[in-house]
């Protein structure tokens, strides 16, 4: 069934580092073969083999209207015949950042770079030098990308393979990065006042998605906002799985609380290699040439990447409902799971927000990573490969999110109850 992935599998592991170019795709923490993906259409992916899953990780994200999109690929198509790159300013990357001005009310500024670790990691070095502090706090299970700081505790990626001190990060950026449990406010309050004045920034993702689907409880969010007001400190949402997802606004607007500054991903680039970190005039202002905060990369704002994320979020806009159409078919999703989980002897818990869910093993409330690590993940491998085979495709990994994309019917909504009914029967 997969023997063409796994002969590339085998021949990739000559020329990359464990045969893949991001960890997780190694399926190491559900075991077997990863499976080379050769095309994808709508709510479907084709891997080397010829076989066909609903896909569950819309490239983690980002294919919120589903793969191959015709009009972002007609756009793509047109505007790749100019050059894939200039290295100099373009009128579209004005009218990108108008246009996400548009959609965020309280982003005055936007900065576009190439990825969602540099849009994290500019921000914190953006928070420093605006400051002029250099402690920040994270959470224990959120990730942020691969910066040096973002990989004390994180989550996804680095749970996967139970790496908890990770070498290269050195003892003076662990000493920077404090850390406390997701979803404990007393716990942000105490480190505070630990290292008064000290603190540059709080990061934290609005709802997690690198532990599982987890949502910040009432009151834990409002409460970092109030703080950060009361000492000076930046509050950091990355937004790089819930930008444009969760709202046109993203989790800003879902859950009515705004960030000093806002990190995005691959959403903005419909899949593109993008990022962007945007906020406050007065903070964005310390970025060079304005100010002495130094960031710059060749390919931000590239024309290929800008036009697919314009059409993208130019549709989203236009098209308001797409949101109420996603959310509807995540709860039709999480009510037809919960009806055959319900019935087994399984233990699980199901998370959920818009169009963001996960399954968990484990009877207890999964709010934070120690809640979430301390679920069955022997049960989910099983799950994972049973599902599968089913032809249904989900996060190699208990510690990652779903996402949902508009292209799923309701047809797939079943298959995928049903192949979770079999598994527990």
């Amino acid at each position: 069934m997969y023997s063409r992935s796994q002969q590339l599998f085998e021949r990739a592991q000559q020329s990359i580092p464990g045969g893949v170019n991001s960890p997780v795709r190694a399926f190491k923490q559900v075991g077997g073969t990863p499976l080379f993906i050769k095309k994808a259409k709508g709510a479907y992916l084709y891997d080397e083999d010829g076989n066909q899953y609903i896909d569950y990780i819309a490239s983690w994200g980002p294919m919120i209207l589903g793969h191959a999109y015709e009009p972002i690929v007609e756009a793509i198509r047109e505007k790749v015949y100019d050059s894939t790159s200039y290295g100099a300013p373009t009128e579209l990357e004005i009218e990108m950042a108008e246009l996400i001005k548009s959609i965020v009310p309280n982003v005055d500024l936007i900065r576009m770079v190439s990825s969602g670790t540099e849009a994290c990691m500019s921000a914190i070095r953006l928070a420093r030098g605006y400051t002029g502090r250099n402690k920040i706090i994270k959470f224990e299970g959120c990730y942020h990308g691969h910066a040096d700081s973002f990989l004390v505790k994180a989550g996804s990626g680095v749970a996967t393979f139970n790496i908890q001190t990770v070498p290269g990060v050195t003892a003076g950026v662990s000493a920077d990065t404090l850390t406390c449990a997701y979803n404990d406010l007393t716990a942000v309050q105490q480190l505070v006042e630990a290292n008064k004045g000290e603190v540059a920034a709080i990061i934290v993702e609005p709802v997690a998605g690198n532990m599982g689907c987890i949502l910040p409880q009432p009151g834990f969010l409002e409460g970092i906002r109030s703080l950060c007001d009361a000492e000076g400190i930046v509050f950091i949402f990355d937004e790089v799985m819930t930008g444009f997802r969760l709202a046109p606004g993203g989790a800003q607007e879902k859950l009515g609380i705004n960030a000093d500054l806002v990190t995005y991903g691959k959403v903005i680039g419909a899949g593109m290699p993008v990022g962007a970190f945007g906020g406050k005039r007065a903070i964005m202002e310390c970025i060079a040439p304005l100010g002495n905060v130094y960031q710059a990369g060749t390919l931000s704002g590239n024309p290929v990447a800008m036009i697919a994320g314009f059409t993208l979020l130019n549709e989203l806009k236009a098209k308001p409902e797409i949101f109420t159409q996603l959310e509807e078919k995540t709860a039709y999703l999480h009510k037809g799971l919960d009806e055959v989980l319900s019935v087994s002897n399984v233990d699980y818990t199901i998370n959920r927000l818009g169009s963001m869910i996960s399954v968990h093993f484990g009877k207890h409330e999964v709010v934070d990573f120690s809640t979430a690590a301390a679920c069955n993940i022997e049960q989910f491998k099983t799950y994972f490969h049973h599902m599968l085979r089913s032809g249904i495709y989900l996060p190699p990994s208990a510690y990652e999110s779903w996402f949902l994309n508009n292209a799923l019917s309701y047809k797939d909504l079943d298959k995928t109850i049903q192949a979770t009914k079999a598994f527990v029967s």
